[in-house]
């Protein structure tokens, strides 16, 4: 009998989208529906288990944790990448890690969410209504502003149509950007500096990695108009949250919208969810009931694939 620790299940959904019952003679499954409080907390919880089936980057599966769980043979995460799995370590304990499919939609869809909630003010027409209040502000339109992508892969891209459907100008940078689906996409290539001075909104699709870290610092906030709207959908440690604090104190941006942060879930009295010109959102750009469906089912069949000594989507 296999043991199977389902991580971070905060909407307690595994067993709606998995029949547990189909596989009580192969798995035996604890879920977990809170995170971790410390990483000391998680060893020690998932000292028994042979197979992790975890969530994107919610709970980080460090060296140290690989190291001490001393019957752990597989891990299965969501998506084909998990930069929060110290996959060296896993190698070297020779713990198979696979992953799953997953949708580039939803996140292209949660940004324009961000972006339209900034410039219609929707955070605060939302409570005055519940407040029974009317009209309290005044929105921006997208027609004709220009829409600066950091990062035009999948994700970028989808975003990038929206917004020349919206009548927007687009324009792009990353360290790699491939030209020619820029010029297919009608999007015009820019360096950072000037896509930093000349966008109105700027949204950021990159991958995680050392490159890409503190991209964004005080010294790119204090480049954007006054006027600008930041959007983050991508890894929170791409924008130096400190310094991006400092600029919304400053009023050196006009506001900011993001899904994801340097620690999640935000700590309740974390600074940015007491900050007006600030719309935030709890990681939700992967949360979609397709992309859950496809995440647990493709988890199962991966593990049975190693058990039948035929790994599919293995990652290491």
């Amino acid at each position: 009998m296999i043991k199977v620790a389902v991580l971070d299940d905060y909407q307690n959904v595994f067993e709606e989208i998995i029949n547990i019952e189909n596989y009580q003679d192969k798995f035996e499954f604890t879920i977990f529906n809170e995170a971790f409080e410390s990483e000391e907390a998680a060893i020690i919880a998932l000292d028994d288990f042979n197979c992790l089936f975890i969530m994107r980057e919610r709970t980080p599966i460090t060296k140290n944790i690989i190291k001490r769980l001393s019957k752990l043979k597989y891990i299965m995460t969501s998506g084909m990448r998990n930069n929060s799995i110290d996959l060296i370590a896993a190698k070297e304990n020779n713990i198979i890690v696979c992953g799953t499919d997953i949708n580039p939609n939803p996140a292209a869809e949660l940004t324009w969410l961000l972006i339209l909630g900034l410039l219609r003010n929707i955070k605060q027409e939302v409570d005055n209504m519940f407040q029974g209040y009317w009209q309290n502000t005044i929105g921006l339109e997208l027609k004709g502003k220009m829409l600066g992508i950091i990062g035009l892969g999948k994700i970028g891209s989808q975003v990038a149509k929206v917004a020349k459907a919206f009548g927007m100008e687009v324009v792009a940078w990353s360290e790699n950007l491939n030209l020619t689906e820029a010029n297919k996409l009608g999007v015009l290539p820019m360096s950072k500096e000037d896509l930093l001075k000349n966008s109105d909104i700027i949204s950021i699709h990159v991958v995680l990695g050392e490159r890409y870290k503190n991209l964004i610092t005080s010294k790119e906030l204090k480049m954007m108009k006054k006027s600008a709207f930041l959007i983050n959908t991508s890894r929170g440690a791409v924008i130096n949250e400190k310094d991006l604090l400092e600029a919304l104190d400053k009023e050196i941006i006009s506001g900011v919208g993001l899904d994801v942060y340097d620690k999640e879930p935000l700590p309740q009295d974390h600074k940015l969810r007491f900050i007006p010109n600030v719309l935030l959102l709890p990681h939700l750009g992967y949360v979609t009931a397709e992309n859950y469906s496809k995440f647990y089912n493709q988890m199962v069949e991966n593990l049975l694939s190693c058990l039948d000594n035929k790994p599919i989507r293995q990652i290491t």
